[in-house]
């Protein structure tokens, strides 16, 4: 089937000649009961439920938790925001694809997809940042300064990631123009390649400031050999279980991002749809795993959980302070 008839039937989906593009999951299918499931858009629906669940119940007690409305717990608020997000998207993309077939919806979908997953990105350099500045400038952490930083931070954060959301739906993608199609249709190869720039740009300025971030712990470390002093050495256990947990991250980050943002600079729009499922279902992952790292490595979320599941979540609960190390 050609491309003029499939825009006369109004379809988005085609059926794959030897020399036509495999239809993938960004595709609307075939309306009938002759349209099989995908197995890989099983497991990416699989993957946003969960991803959804977990994060959910991080905004909910950073929400819901008085003494968790900080600066540092607004970015780690935002970071689960966009993780839920992100999980809701890859959901509700299965439903449409295999429900509601429709070219404007799986566009819309795609676009809220580039979004979630911008938001998440950025979010993570932004409490990169933050863990930074923490550190540099800790006597004038905890002041108003800060708090107009970190609204700074996340206006700058939203408002990327919905510009870089709306480009697919406003124009920037290759319907009615299949050769200039990218491995992610229906972003064209231009949009994917500034989508892939953009993190490698992120991925190198965390890399940057966790560098500069250990440097500072090891001067940290040597004060502390030298004056041997008791609150010293529990102000350096504590800075030192931050960076381990920015290390975890940054960690994690790499390893599920980068296969598909190489693969999205390197793919052509021939090559099997498996390719861009095997390398991005990974990357999701990395929107499951951050909320267990704050879950697991954090008191106070440790303890708001445990008083939710018990049943006896009380708000106005007395909480210590919390520390930027330990996010």
């Amino acid at each position: 089937m050609n491309d003029s008839a499939a825009s006369a039937n109004g379809s988005w989906a085609r059926t794959p000649a030897l020399n036509d593009t495999p239809m993938t999951w960004w595709d609307a299918p075939a309306a009938g009961p002759a349209s099989a499931v995908n197995p890989w858009d099983v497991m990416l629906c699989v993957s946003g439920t969960a991803i959804a669940c977990e994060n959910a119940i991080v905004v909910a007690i950073i929400i819901y938790t008085p003494a968790l409305r900080t600066p540092m717990f607004a970015l780690v608020g935002s970071l689960a925001t966009a993780d839920l997000l992100a999980g809701v998207g890859l959901v509700v993309n299965f439903v449409l694809r295999y429900a509601v077939p429709s070219q404007a919806l799986s566009l819309a979908t795609v676009g809220f997809l580039v979004a979630s997953f911008a938001a998440s990105i950025i979010s993570l350099l932004a409490i990169t940042v933050d863990r930074y500045l923490s550190l540099y400038d800790a006597l004038a952490y905890f002041s108003e300064k800060t708090l107009r930083r970190t609204h700074a931070m996340l206006l700058a954060t939203w408002g990327a990631s919905l510009l870089l959301g709306l480009l697919p739906v406003l124009g920037w993608n290759c319907l009615g123009r299949p050769a200039a199609c990218s491995v992610v249709r229906p972003l064209t190869r231009g949009n994917l390649t500034l989508l892939a720039a953009a993190f490698f740009v992120i991925f190198a300025l965390m890399l940057t400031l966790y560098f500069q971030i250990c440097k500072i712990v090891w001067r940290h470390a040597h004060q502390i050999a030298l004056q041997r002093h008791f609150f010293a050495a529990a102000h350096y256990v504590a800075t030192k279980k931050g960076v381990s947990t920015l290390a975890i991250v940054l960690g994690t980050f790499g390893a599920s991002w980068l296969p598909f943002a190489v693969y999205c600079l390197v793919g052509e729009r021939e090559d099997p749809p498996v390719y861009t499922y095997a390398t991005l279902l990974p990357a999701t992952y990395n929107s499951m795993i951050n909320p267990i790292i704050y879950a697991y490595r954090n008191a106070e979320i440790q303890r708001s959980i445990y008083l939710l599941l018990c049943g006896c979540f009380r708000p106005n609960a007395a909480y210590r302070s919390g520390s930027p190390s330990e996010v």
